[in-house]
């Protein structure tokens, strides 16, 4: 299968560059950047030296429904709905990572990120592209978006909670440390900025929170609030989700693990953990880097009736190319993992 990818000089394109070029079944046969036309793609990407010849292009709508099969869109936010829709207009299959068309509603584009959505009618086209909860939506889908990196994996954590009506709709609070390259390839990435760091950045309305809203919505047939608040801290790539609950009823650990199992015994990257011994009795992100994995544990506080969901992801992979590569396998009738099945890099 022929892909393109628009704006591959980035950390989330060159992710799903890197991946797309080692993928079995794929041919990298076009990619765009603005500022790196006609540069080998190894000038902005150095890491992908050797692996292809390609040289960055401009953005030619013809060129592009003439050679590719299938278009990821990697572009900055606010920028990607002209694109996805020049694209989804001449009938090509998009996965777009960015944030223009994950949510359904438009009123919630001005909400969450203080702009008119200019093509709404396009909203209600899009799947959002998380395979352990739309994998038949997306399969059929000509346009899946991908869920922003701490939305996806706190998703994955609350999401049996809800379906099994466990816990405290009114009083979720999720508190995320997220990696630097989740701010992209820019100054705030800076070490000088970096290091040392544990800074609140968003404490309320983080755009991220409607999608966990709408998803989290869509689950319990009603609306669902939820409170988030995003830390940066000092490691390059993962997150880390400890998402408080509060129960409605008493269970018990083998309750839950039941509960959870039940859910993802199937999902070939979601791994439970919850050890009762060790250093690693939890899920932690340093384990996760360079894999498509969300890990997903719990711990009960049976003194105030809180239930703590806790769940781990890279940021680059599940949190943004690995679905992608995972979403673009389900829509072509691959195999879902084919691409993406790596164990975590360790030590990093």
């Amino acid at each position: 299968m022929k892909v393109g990818i628009v704006g591959a000089s980035g950390y989330v394109g060159g992710e799903v560059l890197r991946l797309l070029l080692s993928h079995p079944k794929v041919e990298v046969s076009m990619v765009t950047s603005r500022q790196h036309v006609g540069k080998f793609l190894y000038k902005a990407q150095p890491s992908l030296r050797s692996f292809t010849d390609l040289k960055f292009s401009e953005l030619d709508y013809e060129k592009m429904s003439d050679n590719c099969d299938m278009v990821f869109t990697a572009v900055p936010h606010g920028t990607a709905t002209e694109i996805v829709k020049a694209l989804y207009d001449r009938g090509m299959k998009i996965i777009d990572l960015s944030a223009d068309y994950r949510l359904h509603n438009p009123e919630d584009y001005g909400k969450w990120y203080g702009w008119e959505h200019p093509h709404p009618d396009y909203l209600e086209k899009s799947v959002f592209g998380i395979p352990e909860l739309h994998r038949k939506e997306i399969k059929k889908s000509q346009l899946v978006s991908c869920p922003g990196c701490m939305a996806v994996t706190s998703i994955l954590a609350l999401n049996p909670l809800i379906k099994n009506n466990l816990i405290d709709e009114e009083h979720i609070v999720v508190d995320s440390k997220i990696g630097s390259s989740g701010a992209g390839a820019g100054a705030g990435t800076a070490h000088a900025m970096r290091a040392g760091v544990i800074r609140p950045y968003k404490p309320a309305k983080h755009r991220h929170t409607g999608e966990i809203e709408q998803e989290l919505s869509q689950t319990a047939g009603r609306k669902i609030k939820v409170s988030m608040s995003p830390h940066a801290v000092d490691v390059v790539r993962g997150i880390l989700c400890t998402n408080h609950t509060f129960l409605k009823k008493d269970i018990d650990e083998k309750e839950l693990w039941k509960i959870y199992r039940a859910e993802y015994n199937e999902e070939r990257f979601i791994r439970l953990i919850r050890d009762k011994d060790g250093l690693h009795k939890f899920p932690d992100p340093k384990f996760l880097v360079g894999s498509n994995f969300c890990d997903i544990g719990f711990d009960i506080d049976k003194d105030n009736n809180r239930l703590i969901a806790l769940s781990a992801s890279d940021n680059l992979m599940k949190g943004a190319a690995g679905s992608a590569i995972q979403n673009m396998n389900i829509m072509a009738g691959f195999d879902e993992v084919e691409g993406i099945m790596y164990s975590p890099l360790t030590p990093v």
